[in-house]
């Protein structure tokens, strides 16, 4: 269960607005979060909460293929991200982080920025509490679901190494 207040893009938010090029000296999700988002909001990083939820539009990620886009996103908290599209490399990235990402345009059109979301990842079920509306997206398949529970598939795998 993921809930938060909204933090509203529009399309194709690309990785270097994400983590601006210059903060790439560094791996470490803390600082890279100092930066998240400064150049598409240079108040975000300051302003945003643990667990806020960023709504975008289509092609969201799209740019360089770097992880530290949804690396500076899981460091910053954010809850999860809401997209019409994702871009197909910054998916799969998130996907390998555990960073919670849904497809939904029907919730990104109605999404204003600061309402507030409540997201039910097992049963596939967006609620925007500010406005009272429910939105349905596709639960990850189960092997997804074990990847993000172990916080991301380095995680994962290590776990199964381990024979949990």
């Amino acid at each position: 269960m993921i809930e938060g207040k909204v933090w509203k893009f529009g399309n194709d938010i690309n990785t270097d607005e994400i983590i601006p090029a210059r903060y790439l000296i560094t791996t470490d999700p803390k600082e890279l979060a100092k930066h998240v988002m400064e150049d598409a909001d240079p108040e975000f990083p300051q302003k945003v909460q643990s667990g806020d939820i960023i709504v975008a539009g289509k092609n969201f990620g799209c740019g360089s293929s770097r992880e530290h886009a949804p690396l500076a996103l899981k460091g910053a908290n954010i809850g999860a991200i809401i997209a019409e599209s994702f871009a197909r490399i910054f998916y799969r990235n998130a996907i390998n982080l555990g960073l919670p990402i849904i497809e939904s345009p029907e919730a990104v059109k109605d999404a204003q920025q600061g309402d507030v979301i409540f997201i039910d990842m097992d049963k596939g079920l967006i609620v925007n509490k500010t406005k009272n509306k429910e939105y349905k997206f596709k639960p990850l398949p189960e092997s997804l679901k074990k990847v993000f529970e172990a916080g991301g598939l380095m995680e994962y795998a290590k776990d199964k190494l381990k024979g949990e």
